[in-house]
């Protein structure tokens, strides 16, 4: 049977002592709305929400413990005070452990539960591309050995930790997106998961605003690689197309593999073929060996994560058959999706984020299809010095590739400057102030068959955008839909 956490592995990682009075597998959650029977609930403290609040809740769905850091008034259920010198020698559940910071005692306990362990670990990370590439990674590995990974993109101080606290002795290999906002993030997250294998995808200039200048993100890419253990158990799997990433293999005391569009490196592709919503075909190029491939990933930027993957099952030593297979299997298409619109046309939604770069390989995607072709693009954020320059790029890519478009947000006025710089005509240029703004223009814009990419950042909630139009289409559908007067 797998080793399971239990309530005293946790306690045990919290610096606490004794056993409890029954070992049960147990689940660490931060959400009370997701206790059931077992369930351990952190009660983080953060800037909209109070986990403290939620503490009796999640025992009224089942959690066998709570993990707080000031007293509540909770009657019948003892108290272990991990912050105490003395400690009860027999631990009882339900239980409310109290400790100094909620926080550090999540991070603390995965610390000590991954140390039980010897699985093979993959880091990921990057400024753009990186959960896709996890899913990817993960999928190919997957055609040979067991394999944990983070859900989503819980890659940051919160959400590595509770993977790891999902770790059996089931697991072969563990799969994880690190995300960064500063120097020193994925340190700390490497610290805890001990990567084996560092794939960095590229830097470009997300989160700018926080983690400063493109070398600043640079660097604090690299200490992914710098935190691999030596060659032959460590490997660095180098994006050889970005400049900020080829230099990182100076900065490593693991093996590096290169891998791009360049002769120069380990694994390279060309004969690149954009097959729409169908997917890409290229053709991969590994030491004297070459082989076509088909993979259902969309857009041409999708190339470097099959690299990215494949260059991650070379190292792990599978075969070109197991490769292909988890290349093949269904898209991982996180971030886009494709949804039915109004008077037949196909809405693009990739509203779960957006940068520069990530719009820009979006806007090539939207090219490659058939049909006439819809922007609705929204704020980008975050991006500090570089937040005019990279608005007004997007702008001028757009113009040569779309009819029309909709500039959703203040800063995306510069989206709008940078399609008419760049011979856009005003009369299809169109600027709103919201996503809500954005619905009824659409409307007015859409012809039978046209093709729409929706995107922006979080903030801006361009997904209401998509919600709208997709509702144009549901059997519930009424004349007040929003597109019925347009």
């Amino acid at each position: 049977m797998a080793k399971q956490l239990t309530l005293t592995d946790l306690i045990l990682g919290m610096g606490g002592k004794g056993r409890t009075e029954a070992e049960v597998p147990v689940h660490a959650v931060i959400d009370s709305r997701k206790a059931k029977p077992g369930a351990v609930f952190f009660a983080l403290s953060g800037e909209h929400t109070d986990g403290h609040q939620y503490v009796a809740d999640a025992f009224a769905r089942g959690a066998v413990a709570a993990v707080i850091s000031r007293e509540l008034p909770l009657e019948n259920i003892p108290l272990l005070d991990l912050t105490a010198a003395t400690q009860e020698a027999a631990i009882p559940h339900p239980v409310v452990i109290r400790v100094r910071n909620v926080l550090k005692a999540l991070q603390d306990a995965a610390r000590h539960w991954r140390q039980q362990f010897t699985p093979r670990v993959i880091g990921v990370t990057g400024s753009v591309g990186k959960t896709t590439t996890k899913e990817v990674v993960a999928r190919v590995l997957a055609q040979r050995y067991v394999v944990l990974r983070n859900d989503g993109s819980k890659n940051n101080e919160i959400g590595l930790p509770l993977t790891l606290l999902r770790l059996t002795d089931e697991h072969e290999y563990v799969v994880l997106e690190m995300g960064m906002y500063v120097r020193g993030d994925i340190t700390f997250l490497a610290d805890m998961a001990h990567p084996h294998v560092g794939v960095i995808t590229n830097v470009a200039t997300v989160h700018a605003s926080r983690a400063g200048s493109l070398a600043n993100i640079a660097l604090a890419k690299q200490e992914l690689v710098e935190a691999l253990p030596p060659a032959p158990e460590g490997v660095a799997i180098l994006n050889y197309d970005d400049p900020r990433v080829r230099p990182m293999a100076q900065h490593t005391q693991a093996r590096p593999f290169f891998y791009g569009f360049s002769p120069h490196a380990d694994l390279w592709a060309d004969e690149v073929q954009g097959l729409g919503l169908d997917g890409i075909r290229l053709r991969l190029h590994y030491r004297k060996e070459r082989l076509y491939v088909k993979v259902p990933l969309l857009g041409q930027h999708s190339v470097h994560t099959v690299l990215r993957a494949t260059a991650v099952g070379l190292v792990e030593g599978l075969t070109w058959q197991e490769i292909i297979e988890g290349l093949r299997s269904p898209a991982t298409q996180l971030r886009l999706v494709t949804v039915p619109g109004p008077r037949d046309s196909l809405i693009l939604d990739d509203t779960y984020n957006a940068s520069p770069p990530s719009t820009l390989a979006a806007l090539n995607l939207l090219r490659d299809l058939d049909g006439r072709k819809i922007a609705v693009l929204g704020d980008m954020l975050e991006l500090g010095d570089y937040e005019e320059a990279g608005h007004l790029k997007v702008g001028c890519r757009a113009a040569s590739i779309v009819a029309e478009l909709i500039a959703v947000g203040p800063l995306a006025r510069n989206i709008a400057r940078g399609a008419e710089l760049c011979g856009m005509t005003r009369h299809h240029i169109h600027m709103v102030n919201d996503s809500e703004a954005a619905i009824p223009v659409l409307c007015g814009l859409l012809q039978p068959g046209d093709v729409v990419l929706v995107k922006g950042s979080r903030a801006m909630k361009m997904e209401r955008i998509v919600e709208a139009l997709a509702d144009e289409e549901s059997p519930q559908s009424t004349e007040e839909s929003p597109c019925a007067s347009h």
